[in-house]
């Protein structure tokens, strides 16, 4: 699934600013705490475990 891909990317991206800049852009467009923050970090999260499930063979 190119979604999950992209979604992976773009983690790495704002994981690769908060080390380097220390800068979490999803804090910074959506807020630090908020709720729509919560919902993003979780989509992300369950697109980094589908990911790996792929990576590991669960696609044949």
């Amino acid at each position: 699934m190119k979604a999950v891909a992209w979604l992976v990317v773009i983690a790495a991206i704002n994981w690769g600013l908060v080390g380097l800049l220390n800068l979490n852009l999803v804090e910074a467009v959506l807020g630090a705490g908020s709720s729509l923050t919560k919902i993003v970090y979780i989509v992300i999260g369950l697109a980094g475990v589908y990911q790996a499930y792929l990576m590991v063979g669960g696609k044949k």
